[in-house]
């Protein structure tokens, strides 16, 4: 039971030492800040990343030379490319997906141009089919997708993100007009509705033409792509990516026993990677966090050896009084917990506005971390304990007519 009495004298002994107070909590709140703010903010993030990887298919997944990370092996680095022929070839033997679709990007970004407007140098063009919507989480806004037909004809089509028909076509409907991207002449198509920034890229700024008609213009006929699959349900992705695994290892030559010339990843075994990534910044902070604690423990302590020593008469009367010693004892660890779950609440509270603050730029809800913040009040009160016990039993064990005589 939590005696009441205790709390009160322990809020007026900090209320009549206020200074002393204040420093003393400043080591608890900063050291609860630290694991807080470090917590609060990774919540942030991994939850803007989670959200934007599903928003691009939770039921896809990448086929890719070296994956989704730059590989620096010589291993990685002599796999051949990944080609369009290789995906042609592995979608007219598979049976599983729903939608299978290339990508393949200009090195650098290029120009847009439409008669006098010219937007900055920063369009990505890239190579696709009539899939590239589907399996990357896009939808038209405008006009059509491209069509088989535009990709087995290698059309000058093309179908261009939001912020280029702003920049290009301000006031005018861009369907049908003609456009200048790198330097080729295409007619746009279908404008993709607005995404915004992914990962630090601005999406909007994408560009998709058909990838024979990339093909044929930068003769790239052996230029690596990556292959976006989506499965027909969440259920079946496993086997749909087992499948593509044994097609692939058939197209691309990879004799029995051999490792595979070509990495797959899906959604989730991205977001396990963010997790993982997410979890140890997390436990650094934390770390980060307990040793600020730890000071502020042996801080905690000292004010109570002064506290003990200034109040020594005090104690004195109360046991004089027939106050016992485990009403003594109890009375500083009260004002020791007391002063610990005060900076405790107060880094939480810091922290948790200092960690959302980013998610205000992110366009994320408001976010607590509910079991370390439960953490964080536990911790605060290990610490009062661990630190508060030796000032407390060294109070509660004063001769009573000593402690009189103390001036």
């Amino acid at each position: 039971m939590i005696n009441l009495e205790f709390v009160r004298l322990a809020w007026e002994v900090i209320r009549s030492h206020k200074l002393r107070s204040m420093l003393t909590l400043l080591g608890i709140v900063i050291g609860v800040f630290a694991i807080i703010v470090a917590v609060t903010a990774v919540q942030v993030m991994e939850t803007k990343l989670v959200d934007t990887v599903e928003s691009f298919g939770a039921t896809t997944f990448t086929i890719s030379r070296a994956g989704e990370f730059n590989r620096s092996g010589s291993d990685y680095r002599a796999r051949r490319n990944l080609t369009y022929d290789d995906m042609v070839r592995y979608a007219e033997r598979a049976r599983l997906p729903s939608a299978i679709s290339p990508t393949m990007e200009v090195s650098g970004p290029v120009v847009g141009r439409y008669g006098d407007q010219v937007t900055e140098n920063v369009i990505i063009k890239l190579g696709a089919n009539e899939y590239w919507l589907t399996t990357n989480g896009f939808d038209i806004d405008q006009g059509r997708n491209m069509t088989q037909l535009d990709v087995e004809l290698a059309r000058d089509v093309v179908v261009i993100g939001h912020d280029i028909a702003e920049r290009l076509f301000p006031n005018i409907n861009p369907i049908g007009k003609p456009i200048i991207i790198g330097g080729n002449r295409y007619q746009v198509v279908g404008v993709m509705e607005e995404k915004g920034d992914v990962f630090g890229s601005n999406v909007d700024l994408i560009a998709l033409v058909p990838i024979t008609n990339m093909i044929q213009s930068y003769s790239s006929a052996l230029r690596d792509i990556e292959i976006k699959v989506e499965a027909r349900r969440v259920e079946n992705i496993d086997e749909t990516m087992e499948e593509a695994i044994g097609i692939l290892r058939v197209v691309r030559n990879v004799q029995p026993g051999e490792d595979n010339n070509f990495e797959i990843q899906s959604s989730e075994s991205f977001l396990d990677q963010i997790t993982g990534f997410t979890g140890q910044v997390q436990m650094g902070g934390a770390v980060v966090g307990l040793i600020t604690l730890l000071a502020a423990g042996i801080g905690v302590m000292n004010i109570m050896l002064v506290s003990v020593a200034e109040r020594t008469r005090e104690i004195g009367v109360r046991k004089a009084v027939g106050a016992r010693r485990r009403d003594v004892l109890s009375q500083f660890l009260y004002e020791a917990i007391f002063l610990c779950q005060i900076g405790g609440l107060t880094g939480i509270l810091i922290g948790v506005l200092g960690g959302n603050i980013a998610g205000q730029f992110l366009n994320v809800a408001f976010v607590f971390p509910w079991l370390w913040a439960l953490g964080a009040v536990l911790g605060v009160t290990a610490i009062a304990l661990v630190f508060g016990v030796y000032p407390a039993y060294k109070a509660a064990s004063l001769d009573p007519i000593e402690s009189l005589r103390h001036e």
